[in-house]
């Protein structure tokens, strides 16, 4: 045979596969593989995702266009990544080449090297397991079939020797296990765990790796050479061989959702596969979802808890702190604690959730405020620079001298980001050794970890960073635990707003006391009596969920509805209104009468790299319906839409902003 032809899905929002033949240059070609072909103008990447003997029917063989270079020796993929990848598109309604292109590793060729087999090793005995800690392992490991967990257990518990255990059992009986963590500083922590335990059966995909190590990884992992598998919410794709298990740790972190196309979140495609595949999924912790909560409650997820710190701590003591007529960044109670601590040969760390110096210029005689020329963000001064800097696209400027609108000199930088409070520390406490831990200073995996292991060794006594040190790290010296200012986010207009800002706060206090009895934490707020602070310097984690989900039943807000977003967005404002409020009328007839519509309308930030934004929301009981109404008005936009509007669609959106 000197030829065959092969389907091909491109990662481009267009719901169908083209056809291509493979001829005898490239017969080598098969499902699983990329190629290089002419599309259009361009060469492009396709993902070969099936093929056949004959051409189809309704194409003349004579006009198929041949596969010019084929970029894999052997398939990164198969029919189980290809059903999984069309479950994707049709869920987030996106193409399956659109989901193919996330799932994947991104390097053209294989590495020349070829790594050895290596050979499955326990390299480190478990430690003796707590009453609590055994039962949870033996529920997991005892389930049959797609049953899923919640391990619900207070900062310093175990879990993670939970997860292990479990993980050991399933790799024992020769299944395969993804272990899913939310940041790359968590991955490094946990990588060492992993292979301590498990030695070279285990494989890391993060961001940090190159393309051409994670790709090598990739192909372990196909081969079956690695068995346990750790990342942050890409690693979710890994295509271990025979799953057994999926664990989510620190559940409730937002970066399990994608922010691009596809939108997907790790939790619901780990759901997918471990139905699909007749695995256990367990997730955990000390400050679960509203979303998990729910499920736990409705008895769709079996609940383990976890109610003792194991280490010989205990629950640190929790105060707030007004920073009403505060002369300065730092309480005196939390520079009295922070003194104390250090006299102790303790250490501390400050979480402030805004790095830069201040983060908003404001004029008192006109109200002038020093805005991005491109985004509707206010600028954020970086003293260090001398620049003030917008986080969302990078336009930056000088610092005025004087109020740019009406010229006075009662005009300037308020409110205070890391870099401020780093400077105030150093003025306060020239004696003690203080490093920061912010996208400015570590903007790198390896600088981070080299900063966070430094710290753990006892090199600083003051660690002060952003939702980096916030969770899941453990750090055997630290005694208090300073918020600096936790009001962040909490105004966002925005219905999780109050969820992410209650689990920071829970989160980073649980860094305190997981060594000794004497843990303290120090939230400094304009707000000590708003009913959020209370709860959390409380550490009543049920009470807020409950209360969460009261108020989501009110408002009508997940878990109780299921979103959809339209999100809209282009150079002239007159153009995507007129876009927006065309797919309203396309949607609004396709809804079922238990949905509605919210908006069109701006979005909270309307205007981000010179592109305004505007979006519209379908909310519903069941994604079912609103899944009919927004894919059939996808189809009539698309046929229709102005080419200078780009829209995104979020399916389950964890942000309104």
């Amino acid at each position: 045979m000197d030829k065959r032809y092969c389907d091909l899905a491109f990662a481009i929002p267009v719901k169908q596969t083209f056809t291509y033949s493979a001829e005898a240059a490239t017969l080598h070609a098969g499902i699983g593989k990329r190629c290089l072909v002419s599309f259009g103008r361009r060469t492009m990447m396709g993902y070969i995702i099936g093929e056949r003997d004959t051409a189809p029917s309704e194409l003349d063989p004579a006009v198929i266009k041949p596969i010019q270079a084929v970029v894999d020796q052997e398939p990164l993929f198969d029919s189980r990544t290809i059903a999984l990848a069309q479950w994707m598109a049709d869920f987030y309604l996106c193409s399956i080449g659109e989901a193919l292109r996330i799932m994947l590793p991104s390097a053209r060729r294989l590495p020349r090297e070829a790594r050895p087999l290596v050979i499955d090793e326990m390299t480190d005995a478990a430690p003796l397991l707590s009453h609590e800690q055994r039962r949870a392992v033996d529920a997991i490991t005892g389930a049959q079939g797609a049953e899923s967990f919640y391990l619900y257990g207070i900062t310093g518990s175990g879990k993670t020797e939970v997860f292990l255990c479990a993980a050991e059992a399933l790799l024992n009986t020769g299944k395969s296990v993804i272990y899913l963590v939310p940041e790359i500083a968590l991955t490094q922590q946990t990588q060492k765990a992993v292979r301590k335990r498990f030695g070279d059966s285990a494989a890391m995909i993060h961001s940090g790796l190159s393309t051409g190590v994670k790709l090598k990884e990739w192909m372990r992992i196909l081969n079956g050479e690695a068995r346990i598998v750790v990342g942050p919410r890409s690693a979710v794709f890994a295509p271990v061989q025979n799953l057994g298990l999926i664990v989510i740790d620190e559940e409730h972190d937002s970066s399990y959702k994608s922010g691009e196309t596809p939108r997907y979140h790790a939790r619901q495609v780990a759901m997918r596969r471990c139905s699909v595949a007749g695995a256990r999924l367990v997730l955990g912790s000390a400050t679960p979802s509203v979303e998990a909560w729910y499920m736990m409650a409705q008895g769709r997820m079996s609940r383990l808890n976890l109610t003792k710190r194991l280490s010989g701590g205990a629950l640190p003591r929790v105060r707030a702190v007004s920073l009403e007529h505060t002369g300065s960044c730092l309480t005196d109670e939390l520079k009295e604690a922070l003194r104390q601590t250090a006299q102790m040969g303790k250490q501390s760390i400050l979480f402030l959730n805004r790095r830069g110096f201040a983060h908003f210029y404001y004029c008192h005689s006109c109200g002038y405020r020093l805005a991005c020329k491109h985004c509707s963000i206010a600028l954020t001064y970086h003293k260090d620079r001398s620049i003030a800097l917008c986080h969302y696209c990078g336009y930056q400027t000088t610092i005025p001298v004087a109020c740019p609108q009406c010229g006075s000199l009662e005009a300037g930088f308020r409110s205070f980001g890391t870099e401020m409070i780093a400077e105030e520390l150093q003025r306060t406490f020239p004696e003690l050794r203080i490093c920061r831990a912010d996208s400015d200073t570590t903007g790198t995996a390896k600088k981070l970890e080299e900063t966070l292991s430094r710290f753990r060794e006892g090199a600083f006594d003051i660690l002060l960073g952003t939702q980096m040190v916030a969770k899941g790290l453990n750090f055997p010296g630290v005694r208090l635990v300073g918020v600096v200012f936790a009001d962040t986010g909490l105004s966002m207009p925005d219905f999780r707003a109050a969820e992410r800002g209650f689990s920071l706060i829970v989160q980073v206090a649980g860094r305190s006391g997981r060594f000794s009895p004497d843990g303290q934490v120090i939230v400094q707020t304009f707000r000590p009596h708003d009913p959020l602070i209370i709860r959390a310097t409380a550490l009543d984690v049920e009470g807020f969920l409950n209360s969460e989900l009261a108020i989501r039943k009110i408002t009508g807000f997940p878990p109780y509805n299921r979103l959809i977003r339209f999100t809209m967005r282009a150079k002239e404002k007159a153009r995507v209104e007129a876009a927006v409020a065309h797919l309203a009328t396309l949607v609004k007839p396709l809804l079922p009468a238990d949905a509605d519509m919210l908006g069109p309308a701006e979005c909270p930030i309307n205007r981000i790299a010179e592109n305004y934004r505007h979006h519209l929301i379908l909310r519903g009981h069941t994604m079912g319906t609103l899944h009919a109404a927004a894919r059939r008005a996808q189809e009539q936009y698309a046929q229709e839409k102005d080419s200078r509007v780009y829209g995104e669609i979020d399916v389950d959106p964890v942000a309104l902003l």
